[in-house]
This record gives structure tokens, C-alpha cells and sequence, in this order.
């Protein structure tokens, strides 16, 4: 009976450690992807324009924007998010290189970016217009009239396609259609 709990045990022991190095190697492969594609990430950030301005208020920011929208009879389109948010990048990108797109933002909105990072987590702004990200994640987006009242949060992921965004779901929301 003794033999037959300690070679159980050793049998055990054996199996178990097989699993372990299976799921050790696992780790290891998967981890190898993941820092690969995080230096992908890394060198495509740095490829774009970075509109986030870490240090600036984005309370004092937007009040002035407000009063610029005012004038011009538009709406404030907020991006949340940062420079360190590959996606944030990606969706500048779009609506500022796109002709149409731009035209429309142009046309419609005063475009800002309010900082979100551990340097500048602008809470007196996130205080007085809510921070969708902590919700959605980053980006999100506001929507502000000039009298400075949230008309609509967008969360990115509804606009998002592949590594990028749809052109046309990003062209609806501009339009206030989506």
C-alpha cells in the first residue's frame, strides 16, 4: 500500500511538472508577442503628431475654447486621452489628415485634447464635465455647447475598425448622426 501512494505520488509529481513547463514555455512565447507588439506600438506612436499637452490645465483650457465656440457657433469636441494612448494618436490622425473629415471637424467643432496621464490627471475639468475614459477607456469623447453643457459622450470602440478607425462610422459621429 505504501509503494503504491508514493510511486501515485511520484507519477503525480512527474505529470505536474510537465504542465508546468508546458505553461512556462506558454508564458515565455506569449510574452515574446506581447513586447513585440508593444515596440510596434511604441515606434507608430512616435510617428504621429502628439496633441497632448501634459502640463496645461485643461479647465482653463476648455473655458477659453468655450468662449471661442461661442463666437464661431460651434460645438467643443473634447478628446480624452494622452500622448502615451495609441489609439488617441490614431484617431487625431484620421480626422486631421482626412480632407473630408477635417472639414467637417472644421466646420462643426473647436477640436481640443484634455490630458489624461499620471502627470496631469485634470480633475478640476473632469470634475465639472465628467471623464468618459474612466467609463470606456481612452480615447473618449464630449461633446460641449458653447454655454459649456455636455450634449453627448462617445466612447472610441464604437468607431474603431481593425488596427484603425472606420472612416465612415468616425464621419457620422462628426456629423452627429451615429
Amino acid at each position: 500500500m505504501v509503494f503504491i501512494k508514493r510511486h501515485s505520488f511520484c507519477a503525480f509529481f512527474v505529470m505536474m511538472k510537465k504542465y508546468i513547463l508546458i505553461a512556462a514555455l506558454l508564458c515565455g512565447v506569449t510574452t515574446t508577442a506581447f513586447a513585440q507588439s508593444s515596440e510596434e506600438v511604441k515606434k507608430e506612436s512616435t510617428a504621429y503628431e502628439q496633441p497632448y499637452k501634459p502640463e496645461e490645465d485643461g479647465d482653463a483650457r476648455i473655458t477659453e475654447l468655450l468662449k471661442q465656440a461661442k463666437k464661431e457657433h460651434k460645438k467643443l469636441l473634447v478628446q480624452v486621452g494622452g500622448n502615451w494612448c495609441v489609439w488617441c494618436l490614431r484617431f487625431n490622425h484620421l480626422v486631421t489628415t482626412d480632407p473630408e473629415l477635417k472639414r467637417i471637424l472644421n466646420k462643426k467643432y473647436v477640436y481640443y485634447h484634455l490630458n489624461f496621464s499620471p502627470e496631469n490627471k485634470n480633475e478640476k475639468a473632469f470634475t465639472k464635465y465628467g471623464n468618459p475614459g474612466n467609463q470606456y477607456g481612452y480615447p473618449a469623447f464630449l461633446i460641449i455647447s458653447a454655454k459649456g453643457e455636455v450634449l453627448f459622450t462617445q466612447k472610441s470602440e464604437d468607431l474603431e475598425e481593425g488596427k484603425g478607425y472606420d472612416r465612415k462610422k468616425v464621419k457620422k459621429f462628426l456629423q452627429g448622426r451615429l
